[in-house]
């Protein structure tokens, strides 16, 4: 998947960060890598509920593409993979926590106005 690289002239910076982090999924699965470190496909998609199966290896193979993640296939009856952040991917931290603080702050606004209704 060819991606561009934006300016300020063309588009902005938030773009380029979009292109990597967008979609329904890949913000939720760095999450959990932030918080695991280390995460198995079937923890993932336990962990995504409505995500179907095709879904989330489409998502890990873009943040794979991306070398935002790496994925590693153990060997084992049944195949076991694995799945971590790169390096290059753990620059992402700052952006998906404050992603997270924002939604816990907003998910608790939206309880409390619903209280006051």
């Amino acid at each position: 998947m060819k991606r561009q690289i934006y300016d300020c002239q063309a588009g902005c910076p938030v773009e380029s960060t979009l292109q990597i982090i967008s979609g329904k999924w890949k913000s939720v699965i760095l999450y959990h890598l932030l918080q695991d470190e280390v995460c198995h496909f079937g923890s993932l998609q336990r962990d995504l509920g409505h995500c179907s199966r095709r879904m989330l290896a489409l998502q890990l193979k873009e943040l794979e593409q991306d070398k935002i993640i790496t994925k590693t296939v153990f060997a084992a009856t049944p195949p076991k993979t694995e799945y971590r952040l790169t390096a290059w991917g753990q620059t992402l931290a700052p952006v998906i926590q404050a992603m997270a603080q924002w939604g816990e702050n907003y998910n608790q606004r939206q309880k409390h106005m619903n209280r006051v209704e």
